[in-house]
């Protein structure tokens, strides 16, 4: 199973010492019972789907989608590279739509050229660099991709527009991942947001892959490209998602800091009143 097959990556136990050997040893124990009997949601809850923060993510979301009345949703990623993630998405993705019922359109966007100089400072030349990650079989990634996803090649500031033009509002937005590692980029990737309100979940969750590195601040990056879009969109704000630390199982995950929740607050579902009864409190 892939999970077990990450143990044999020597990059990754230096994550299991400090994510995983930390927590209490029963929550250990019980992760071996679930890693070979337990259902898929019991999985994601125990960590223990390659790509953690995928599987969190693309499960949530599917929530999120049913909780709305949707039946489907769109899960993109920024910067396909040779493409393991989005390979990693679109298998997860069908494990979620078996357990849930929601449909997941996937879409990858890419330079395919790897990635551009940066522009100034801002980009962190002392982290990335023009070329980096580049793609390099185009066709071979599109044959290993499963039908209906999309693998978009060109330069975002030429394909994010006409993407967002193109979307169906029965098939919103439900994640997306931005691992473009610019600011200038990440700039870019945040245009996804500005179309018409239904053309995302009223959340739609949002993982910042490039925030990681002690180099990294709000001044740089993709923090300063979140600030900056925030600051110039009224009605869309993106932020961390709200106390999700505490509802997970195993609280060391490194993942945990890099979701946020894109808060499209001109939604319909955001402005009309639940239907539902009043609540009422117990005098006990």
């Amino acid at each position: 199973m892939p999970f077990l097959r990450k143990l044999l990556e020597p990059r990754i136990w230096g994550r299991i010492v400090s994510e995983r050997f930390s927590e209490p040893l029963h929550l250990n124990f019980l992760s071996l019972l679930i890693a070979f009997a337990g259902s898929f949601p019991a999985k994601v809850y125990f960590d223990l789907v390659a790509r953690q923060h995928n599987a969190f993510c693309l499960l949530q979301a599917a929530h999120f989608a049913k909780r709305n009345g949707y039946n489907a949703f769109t899960a993109i990623e920024f910067g396909v590279a040779n493409g393991a993630g989005l390979l990693n998405m679109a298998a997860i993705a069908a494990r979620v739509t078996r357990a849930t019922g929601v449909k997941i359109n996937l879409v990858g966007f890419d330079t395919g050229r790897g990635m551009p100089p940066p522009v100034d400072f801002r980009d962190h030349p002392d982290c990335y660099n023009a070329g980096d990650f580049p793609m390099q079989d185009h066709d071979r990634l599109r044959e290993r991709l499963p039908p209906g996803a999309q693998l978009i090649i060109g330069r975002l500031e030429e394909t994010v527009a006409p993407f967002v033009s193109a979307l169906r509002s029965d098939t919103p937005i439900g994640y997306v991942v931005v691992d473009v590692d610019y600011y200038s980029s990440t700039k870019q990737c945040l245009e996804i947001f500005t179309g018409p309100a239904d053309l995302y979940l009223p959340e739609t969750l949002v993982y910042l892959d490039d925030v990681t590195y002690p180099q990294h601040n709000p001044w740089q990056g993709e923090y300063l490209a979140v600030r900056e879009f925030n600051d110039g969109n009224e009605l869309r704000k993106a932020c961390p998602y709200n106390f999700l630390r505490a509802q997970r199982l195993f609280k060391n995950a490194r993942w945990i800091d890099q979701v946020y929740l894109m808060h499209v607050l001109d939604h319909v579902r955001k402005r009309v009143p639940a239907d539902r009864p009043p609540v009422v409190l117990g005098q006990g």
